[in-house]
């Protein structure tokens, strides 16, 4: 039995202790918001946060996480009111959508760690989480958007940074 909390909310698994987190995440927990993509961590569809850094559940074990704070696309804003999924919504980003939760997770992190980011920071920071139908301009411009947000102002003219 592995015992941590996911958005908010203390949960105990009893799974094999090898068992890839996204499936505790979709089979055990209900939580389907968080994609399988690859298997492998190399697309980003499976990203949540595990203790506030992203990582791909797709590869991490079950075991990995005896007392973690894991927060999920779910878990991101009840109400769906975060500035990036306002963003997001905003500037129009998914096409099929397949991607968006682990790119809205990893973009939550880049934006906790750098308040306006330029457009080289987001390639940087980003250029782990793919998306098959090529929305990189719009998810560029939703994560300006979101820093806009979070920060109410304006976004910086420093580096790379275009609208």
């Amino acid at each position: 039995m592995v015992h941590f909390t996911v958005n908010g909310q203390s949960v105990t698994v009893d799974a094999p202790d090898d068992t890839p987190f996204l499936w505790v995440l979709r089979d055990k927990l209900g939580l389907m918001g968080t994609k399988f993509g690859c298997g492998i961590a190399q697309c980003g569809a499976c990203t949540v946060h595990q203790d506030g850094i992203a990582i791909r559940s797709c590869v991490t074990q079950l075991s990995d996480l005896e007392g973690a704070e894991i927060t999920t696309i779910e878990g991101l804003s009840e109400t769906g009111e975060h500035p990036l999924q306002q963003a997001w919504v905003e500037e129009q980003v998914p096409q099929c959508g397949y991607c968006q939760s682990g790119q809205i997770m990893q973009a939550a992190q880049l934006l906790d760690e750098v308040e306006n980011p330029t457009d080289d920071d987001i390639d940087n920071y980003m250029s782990g989480n793919l998306c098959r139908c090529m929305a990189y301009i719009r998810i560029r411009k939703a994560i300006k958007r979101a820093a806009q947000i979070q920060t109410g102002g304006q976004i910086q003219t420093g580096g790379q940074n275009h609208d």
